[in-house]
């Protein structure tokens, strides 16, 4: 499969090729606390650097309490809910792994944690997928993170990149950016994702990402190709 301007997948790690264990957590964390858990705590918790997620909590309840330590307390809850929902692969990625390879573009891998943690763990298996050199990016210290994946890691231009991810922040970068988009919209009863990709004007929307096809890949090359995606 020959592409005319993708140069690269960005593909996010936890919620798109990992099951989320992140928004669960957020939602029962909150509710521990008597706050209702609402679109704008899951914008500015979810997907924040980690020591801003803990110090937008801590406004959002209300609580005395440092971001250091709030967040700290957050991933106790997150520990907990992950000895009954563990992190886990969303069955038959391989093959939509093998498919966005096929296209001769490269693929890295990126998220909150360090490589160690979300990438060699769950995602080793499908190593030989991702760039040799470059195949998890921790973005916790610059999120959402797609400037320095395109311009410092990659040194790509904005519209040769695809970025697949779950949440509408980085829907709102890549359009700022000019950059490829497609959603794998967060669909817990709880979310708010998908209603916010729409509002953002996303135009390429799968369920899940095992949904994503050659003709979807393709559409999204034409438009970047054509300056029509957003």
């Amino acid at each position: 499969m020959k592409l005319k301007k993708i140069k690269l997948f960005a593909i996010d790690s936890d919620g798109v090729v990992l099951n989320d264990t992140y928004s669960p957590a957020i939602k029962i964390f909150v509710e521990s606390l008597g706050v209702e858990y609402t679109p704008l705590i899951e914008r500015s918790v979810w997907g924040s650097p980690q020591i801003t997620a803990g110090h937008n909590l801590a406004l959002a309840c209300k609580l005395p309490y440092s971001g250091e330590k709030v967040i700290k307390d957050f991933f106790r809850i997150r520990e907990q809910y992950i000895k009954d929902h563990p992190v886990e692969v969303h069955a038959g990625i391989e093959s939509t792994l093998e498919l966005l390879n096929s296209t001769g573009a490269k693929l890295t891998c990126y998220g909150g944690r360090n490589k160690e943690y979300s990438f060699d763990r769950f995602l080793t298996p499908y190593a030989k997928y991702f760039d040799k050199d470059k195949p998890y990016i921790d973005i916790n210290a610059f999120r959402p993170g797609v400037f320095e994946i395109v311009k410092e890691e990659f040194k790509l231009n904005f519209d040769e990149v695809v970025f697949i991810d779950d949440i509408n922040r980085v829907a709102e970068v890549c359009k700022a950016l000019n950059t490829g988009f497609i959603g794998v919209p967060a669909s817990m009863p709880h979310n708010f994702q998908r209603e916010e990709m729409m509002n953002t004007g996303v135009k390429f929307m799968v369920n899940k990402f095992t949904d994503i096809t050659k003709d979807i890949i393709h559409q999204v090359d034409r438009s970047l190709s054509n300056s029509s995606l957003w």
